[in-house]
């Protein structure tokens, strides 16, 4: 089972979406925005991506100008700002087999199928 943390209105997400498709992967597809991944998820998610949480925030959303950027936050804050503001997640994220990619560009999504 391969699974997509998606966001439909979302090119690289749908492009990524239809790599996985084509290659008739069994697809469990989570849409983000409206099931966020708690914030034991999101730290796993972040521990199989061997990324940082600040790597996984997407900083030019206005949420994060507006009210983060700029200010000190521990991994954990990190963690929770993200599962408050599920927008603020970095997509699509893949997940397969115990490894984890992000989808931009979504050619990268090959690597763990």
């Amino acid at each position: 089972m391969t699974t997509i943390y998606h966001n439909n209105r979302c090119r690289k997400s749908r492009e990524t979406l239809a790599i996985l498709e084509d290659k008739n992967e069994e697809i469990q597809i989570v849409n983000y925005l409206e099931t966020p991944p708690t914030e034991k998820e999101l730290a796993g998610i972040i521990k199989l991506l061997d990324i940082s949480p600040l790597e996984l925030v997407r900083k030019n959303e206005q949420i994060w100008k507006d009210n983060y950027k700029g200010k000190e936050h521990s991994d954990a804050e990190l963690i929770s700002i993200m599962h408050q503001n599920p927008k603020l997640i970095e997509r699509p994220i893949v997940i397969k087999n115990g490894k984890a990619v992000l989808g931009r560009p979504p050619e990268n999504v090959t690597k763990i199928l």
